[in-house]
């Protein structure tokens, strides 16, 4: 494999939502066909369960296009399959309706290809995979639900656009308790919603032009992630807006979490290979790595971040920084009016700032160089193992307003209703009992210490390559000004060429400059510590699975 250099061992298992090479096109309805089968308006008939039908499944199978299935209170232990548009499917009690999938089936409700699916004022607890799955649709909306301790995600839709979730509780889920994948435009938006006690609070890979707006994302690995990948169609991901959205205490406690999510924990949000999102209005507080981080990607293709603009948060008590930009990047990431104590690398808002002159992109890769410790670290089975199915569960959520009651309204141009107006976003205020407790922590060079393996691992792989360039360089400089075979015009030529050229100026001097030292040693300079670094780093890559 190719994946030699650093940051894309590392960020080969970053955030790898789906397994397997997508195969296919995305639908229709993930690529902005406005059309479908779903009805905009009720049909008028209600379906109960169980007083009509005894399960949720025969209710859902009886009905037409355009019901409401109506759910009294009790325990359902049963996968719910969709297939009939327009269905709005709703519990009479959000706490007391719940769908139990006893560890052993793979979804509460799970809506497949069909349009226009609003599920309401319910829960769905211990299913193998998802809590409430859609894929496939043009419209859906998840209200009042909540979904706790099933084994990938809580709340996903994927391959679908036009989609609301709100007012929802997500926790317990070793991917993310909420999901939104594969698709551009989504035309979708999580909003007053809860995700924690998860490896990410919010993941979304390949999803473009959504938003997340006055959620509260904590006690997760990291809080929000979109990222890209080739794992699924439609990269790269563009257009997020997470806006207004309390952030705080990701990184610390236990939590369930694939290989990825374990190994970049420790950020509020995080944005891996993204085009074009806007950060603005959050308050993002207590991470041991950092508030904000923008970094590449590497999957088949190597994805860098851009024209990300990270504005107007307030951003306190990281361990790395508060801000960071981990390269290489492409141009247009800026970040302005967050008031940082530190950012990674120094002086951000002043070098990358969203207005007038800007210095050429600088970019850390320090922090990044530490996760090949994680990567080693979970090869060896070091990182924790908790089950998804202990975490600890939530107390009572709202209810939906007027219940049973309330208006029946299938999933039709959702989005149209739902999209916010960021001019009314207001930064969140501080949680009643929480404050600032995290300190600047330990690092040298942007390595962090937060495990072992990481600071030792990562401080050979950034250190050591900048140990070797600095040798090269000086051996090749003091050995020109002391060789009295070269006249001053080659010997400028080729200092010129070792200071300008990064790393071929000086390999080539070594090569074609007939330098002076002997070949053994030369060889030793150039080839042995570029061998001994890529032998540790193909070890660690083998101990960590990646290749």
């Amino acid at each position: 494999m190719k994946r030699l250099a650093l940051f894309a061992a590392a960020a080969a298992l970053l955030l790898a939502a789906c397994a397997g090479p997508p195969a296919g096109d995305a639908s229709p309805a993930a690529t902005g066909d406005t059309s479908t089968d779903a009805p905009s308006e009720w049909t008028g008939v209600t379906r109960n369960v169980p007083s009509e039908y005894p399960t949720i499944q025969s209710a859902v199978d009886a009905a037409n296009p355009g019901d409401l299935i109506l759910i009294d209170r009790g325990v359902y232990k049963e996968t719910v399959s969709v297939t009939t548009p327009g269905l709005v499917i709703r519990g009479v009690d959000r706490n007391e309706v719940v769908i139990d999938g006893e560890f052993e089936r793979p979804n509460g409700f799970e809506v497949l290809f069909a349009d226009g699916v609003a599920v309401e004022n319910l829960t769905s607890v211990n299913h193998t995979i998802n809590g409430f799955f859609w894929t496939g649709v043009r419209g859906y909306r998840g209200s009042y639900l909540t979904a706790v301790n099933n084994g990938d995600y809580g709340i996903y839709a994927f391959d679908s656009g036009d989609g609301l979730f709100e007012h929802s509780y997500g926790s317990g889920s070793p991917d993310a308790s909420f999901y939104i994948g594969q698709c551009n435009p989504c035309d979708a938006v999580i909003s007053e919603s809860i995700g924690e006690y998860s490896g990410l609070g919010y993941s979304g890979t390949n999803a473009s032009h959504l938003y997340l707006v006055n959620n509260v994302f904590r006690f997760n690995g990291t809080g929000v992630a979109p990222n890209t990948l080739d794992s699924e169609l439609i990269p790269p991901t563009r257009d997020v807006v997470v806006a207004g959205n309390l952030i705080y205490d990701n990184g610390y406690q236990d939590f369930p979490h694939k290989d990825s999510q374990w190994l970049t924990q420790g950020f509020g949000v995080l944005l891996v290979g993204v085009d074009g999102a806007t950060v603005t209005m959050n308050r993002i507080f207590n991470h041991p790595n950092g508030a904000i981080a923008v970094a590449p990607n590497v999957d088949a293709n190597f994805w860098m971040s851009s024209d990300n603009e990270v504005v107007d948060n307030v951003v306190e008590g990281s361990g790395l920084g508060d801000l960071a930009l981990a390269g290489p990047s492409l141009p247009g990431n800026c970040f302005e009016g967050n008031d940082p104590a530190h950012t990674m690398p120094p002086m951000l808002e002043t070098s990358q700032g969203c207005g007038g002159l800007r210095w050429p992109a600088l970019f850390e890769v320090g922090s990044f160089a530490s996760l090949f410790g994680r990567v080693v670290e979970n090869g060896l089975d070091l990182d924790t193992d908790v089950f998804y199915g202990d975490m600890p569960l939530p107390g009572p959520q709202p209810q939906m307003p007027q219940g049973a009651d309330a208006p029946v309204i299938p999933a039709v141009n959702v989005f149209a209703g739902a999209q916010p107006n960021l001019g009314s976003i207001e930064t969140p205020r501080m949680p009643a009992g929480e404050e600032v407790t995290q300190q600047k922590g330990i690092n040298i060079m942007g390595v962090t210490f937060a495990s072992t393996l990481g600071g030792i691992l990562g401080l050979y792989a950034y250190v050591l390559p900048m140990v070797l360039y600095a040798s090269w360089v000086v051996i090749a400089v003091w050995e020109i000004v002391k060789r009295d075979d070269l006249g001053r015009g080659a010997g400028l030529g080729w200092m010129a060429a070792i200071l300008v050229i990064p790393f071929l100026g000086v390999i080539a001097y070594y090569i074609f400059g007939r330098s002076q030292v002997p070949v053994a040693y030369r060889w030793m300079l150039l080839a042995g510590g570029i061998g001994a670094y890529l032998v540790i780093l193909a070890i660690g890559m083998i101990v960590g699975g990646v290749v």
